[in-house]
């Protein structure tokens, strides 16, 4: 390539170079500045705890701060809103549960449309719910918990973290498989239930395991099954609704990070294989199986968006089979 040549090619590529947008500069340079990464609760509850699992691996895999951001309210629509609503530029994530599937078929009208607004980038962990009982309740198994319902209509009390909670919904669940007529007492939030269980003002309530583990083994609560298909680790001894004769029974509070629509796909992937890497490594899936009761997963962005849309179809089933309002 003669000298005149040469500069003509140089000139043409850097041209080239300028001409690229914004959007594309950014892009090659993600990441250059913090990244959030919105909780849409309070800090200290299972969404926050997935989140701050994968704050130090992300800083050390991207090298920049994470800044877990919680934005409570509204049953995580406000800090869903506030992330739909963000700029689509790979600087803010977020982490969502079982209740922001079924949120759209709950609420008539959404902040943000799920379906346009947000995408999603990795399904970190599945914790199946608990069904506990109350040491004084009229039975002591699902069976006879069961049999117990359908003998006494109306009589007996369950209680629920909130109305459309993934507890709530479960039993919901259970009644129409069931066909047993139970009565929903929602709290405000998971602990005063669980309260009143231990006190024995209701007889049942369903929740995530690591709310559950210390006063089953204090010998408050009695754990009478699993809503999954298969035992967990950490309570290897309480069988699964699908051993006691219910397979369809299945319910879990579950994290999943989600993003805006519209951020570059490279750097969607990127965060993806990141979140894997960190959920599915011995240290962090050990932690989630033997002190959260939590599968660990790991997922790509569509395989996210396909679980999620399957969440979405299933409970939003329930709800409506249920007549489940919140009211």
């Amino acid at each position: 390539m003669d000298t005149i040549s040469r500069r003509a090619f140089i000139g043409t590529a850097a041209a080239g170079a300028a001409m690229l947008s914004p959007a594309v500069k950014a892009q090659a340079a993600w990441p250059n500045k913090p990244i959030r990464i919105i909780v849409p609760y309070t800090a200290g509850g299972f969404t926050d705890q997935m989140a701050r699992l994968l704050q130090v691996g992300l800083q050390k895999a991207l090298g920049q701060p994470i800044i877990v951001d919680n934005k409570p309210g509204a049953n995580s629509l406000i800090g869903v809103d506030q992330l739909a609503k963000s700029a689509p530029d790979g600087y803010t994530f977020g982490v969502v549960i079982a209740a922001y599937a079924a949120n759209t078929t709950l609420y008539p009208k959404l902040p943000y449309n799920p379906k346009k607004d947000l995408i999603g980038v990795s399904l970190m962990g599945i914790s199946p719910l608990v069904a506990a009982v109350a040491n004084n309740a009229p039975f002591k198994t699902t069976q006879e918990l069961i049999a117990y319902a359908k003998a006494h209509p109306g009589k007996v009390s369950f209680g629920s973290s909130g109305s459309g909670s993934s507890a709530h919904l479960t039993t919901e669940l259970m009644k129409l498989l069931t066909k047993t007529d139970m009565v929903h007492v929602p709290y405000k939030g998971a602990a005063p239930a669980l309260t009143d269980l231990m006190g024995g003002q209701i007889p049942l309530f369903l929740d995530p395991p690591p709310n559950l583990i210390q006063p089953a083994k204090a010998g408050r609560i009695r754990l009478i099954g699993v809503a999954s298909d298969k035992r967990l680790a950490v309570l290897p001894d309480v069988p699964t609704f699908a051993e006691q004769g219910i397979p369809e029974l299945q319910g879990s509070t579950w994290a999943a990070m989600i993003a805006p629509a519209g951020v570059p796909r490279e750097i969607v992937q990127r965060m993806s294989a990141e979140v894997a890497k960190i959920i599915r490594s011995p240290e962090i899936s050990q932690r989630m199986q033997q002190t959260m009761g939590t599968f660990a997963e790991g997922s790509t962005p569509q395989e996210c968006d396909q679980f999620i849309a399957a969440e979405t179809a299933k409970w939003g089933k329930v709800i409506r089979d249920a007549k489940v309002t919140l009211d």
